[in-house]
């Protein structure tokens, strides 16, 4: 039975009675394929990035199980994928890494910790209704770091490209000059089975796009391994393998919550939770807009929330919205976020039956792989966009990008955003405000900034577009300044206020105390075209008293003809201007 009604209360706990209800045969069945394919494209992501995360492969595969069950129950994206990613997963080595070995039992209870972290963090914003959060991270913040993690990915994994011993830990220059000093220990054997990996790879996502070149290119890497080992033997080739997985479903685990623990993880967390966000809603909006349905982002907090505190007590580690995946969940012809469930589910048989054979997956093919993976997600034709487009843009993509390939990672999230808000902060802290005159060639004498254009010599006529904020104050407050500097002989300054969208308690006082200096020197201070909210919020600090509502108006009309009786007529007598019809119509 379809279109069922709920309650709302129930629809908000239990999201997925919205649409289980409803699934027909036609849907069971397209979720179902969809679900094969990718759980057959998780297996090779899956063990690449727990290599990437510093973790034991088989973590990257159980972080696709749970997880995504429970974001699939509990979110509102009917395609959205979640498991783990190569973003969350450098950022977490990048953390971690600095408080125990990679790989280490202390390691994974770290990364379990901050698993846990991010999801109760990400359940608490979900419950607040901070949905509109993700807003504060802009498209070139994301760009950015995605960028610069990139380049760590194919860094980090130099030492598995070329099979020499260097520490890849650190920043992408410290990590650069390390390889420079081991150069000559390069294994070509091992160089040998990557080259062909990565190009097989390159090949087969060419030539043979329905194949799933990952698995394509990690066969062919393997096949040569082996081969290689079986010519020459192993004791000359010396290719280390990744070693058997374990076959077994994700096993149950718990974080540790010491205080120390979460001291130091909290700004990691806090850092993962924002772009895990960002780019799980992101993923679903952009999904959604294909579909022809909507999210609700308070609703996905709630389902990534939920699914990260689940991974952590399942053997999981950080997860959010894949977009690979998400994507070919979508190409795949998935209705329904049951694709996810499926997908999972058969992940769980797939592990038990071939993780054995990972055995015989060599480091070197999964650099290979992960060298696909790092140039992939460089997003240049974007890059160059913003280049040519702005340069507050390019600013905040260079910031961030730059910043997550020398400095921490969690805080290149941090200075993007920060960027982004101090260049958004200085835009509007500076209203556009221009001169305006009616102009007697336009249809109704129409207002233009034509500089050429006579002004009144009474009154001065501006329009300001933009908020009236404290930030805003002191550049209206300077452009008053000099309006009164350069025309001491202008008492009447009218201002055109259908651009202001916006007046907080400094910027109204800002208009009185301009009112209060025109009223002395014999003026007025007159407002046109008011909107109904900048009226409500004079009237209710008290300043529209002040400014007096007989000096309001609500058409340039109306305004004119009022302002004009005003004016010194003794003036308007030896003045030649006559830019008002009133004017005109007194000669």
């Amino acid at each position: 039975m379809r279109n069922m009604a709920l309650h709302p209360a129930l629809s908000f706990l239990l999201p997925f009675t919205n649409w289980l209800p409803n699934i027909d045969k036609r849907d069971l069945r397209a979720d179902l394929i969809a679900a094969l394919t990718g759980a057959i494209v998780v297996l090779p992501q899956g063990v690449a990035f727990a290599t990437i995360a510093g973790m034991p492969p088989e973590y990257g595969l159980y972080a696709g199980m749970v997880p995504a069950i429970i974001a699939a129950l509990f979110g509102s994206s009917k395609h959205l994928v979640s498991g783990p990613t190569t973003a969350a997963s450098v950022v977490l080595f990048s953390a971690l890494s600095v408080y125990a070995a990679p790989g280490s039992p202390d390691y994974v209870i770290l990364a379990l910790t901050l698993t846990f972290m991010v999801g109760v963090f990400e359940l608490a914003l979900g419950l607040a209704r901070m949905g509109a959060l993700v807003n504060f991270i802009s498209h070139s913040v994301v760009i950015g770091f995605t960028a610069g993690a990139a380049t760590l990915i194919a860094a980090k994994q130099l030492k598995h490209f070329f099979g020499i011993e260097m520490d890849s830990g650190g920043h992408l220059h410290e990590i650069i000059f390390n390889f420079s000093q081991q150069l000559q220990q390069i294994n070509p054997w091992v160089t040998g089975v990557a080259l062909v990996t990565l190009f097989s790879g390159i090949a087969f996502k060419r030539w043979f796009p329905r194949m799933p070149y990952m698995i394509a290119a990690m066969l062919t890497g393997s096949i040569l391994s082996v081969l290689l080992d079986t010519w020459f033997g192993h004791a000359t080739t010396q290719i280390p393998n990744v070693g058997a997985l374990p076959a077994t479903l994700p096993p149950l685990s718990a974080p540790h919550l010491s205080l120390q623990h979460v001291k130091d993880l909290a700004p990691t967390a806090l850092a993962v939770t924002l772009f895990a966000l960002t780019e799980a809603v992101s993923i679903g909006r952009s999904l959604a807009a294909r579909g022809g349905y909507r999210i609700d982002g308070n609703q996905e907090f709630i389902g990534q929330g939920l699914s990260n505190i689940a991974g952590a007590f399942f053997s999981g580690y950080v997860a959010t919205g894949s977009f690979n995946r998400s994507g070919l969940n979508y190409q795949s012809g998935a209705k329904t976020p049951l694709a996810s469930i499926f997908a999972a589910l058969i992940l769980m048989v797939i592990v038990l039956l071939v993780a054995p054979y990972a055995a015989y997956l060599p480091k070197a093919a999964m650099a290979g792989i992960l060298f696909l993976v790092a140039w992939g997600l460089i997003d240049f034709k974007e890059i160059s966009h913003i280049l040519k487009s702005s340069k507050r843009e390019t600013a905040v993509l260079m910031v961030t990008m730059l910043s997550a390939m020398f400095l921490e990672l969690e805080f290149a999230i941090f200075a993007g955003v920060l960027l982004s808000l101090v260049l958004y902060l200085e835009r509007v802290s500076k209203p556009n405000i221009v001169t305006r005159v009616p102009d007697h060639r336009l249809y109704k004498h129409a207002f233009s900034s034509d500089p050429d254009l006579p002004e009144c010599k009474q009154l001065k006529i501006i329009r300001i577009d933009g908020s009236l904020f404290f930030g805003s104050v002191n550049h209206l407050q300077e452009r008053f300044d000099r309006i009164r500097t350069n025309h001491p002989d202008k008492k009447h300054l009218a201002i055109i206020a259908s651009g202001i969208n916006f007046v907080d308690l400094q910027g109204s006082h800002a208009l009185v105390e301009e009112a209060k200096r025109r009223q002395d020197s014999g003026g007025k201070l007159y407002l046109i075209n008011v909107k109904e909210k900048l009226w409500d919020s004079l009237e209710k600090s008290g300043d529209l008293d002040v400014i007096g509502d007989r000096n309001i108006f609500q058409s340039k009309n109306a305004a004119l003809h009022a302002i004009y009786h005003k004016l010194n007529k003794s003036v308007c007598e030896t003045c030649e201007n006559h830019i008002f019809q009133e004017c005109r119509n007194k000669n």
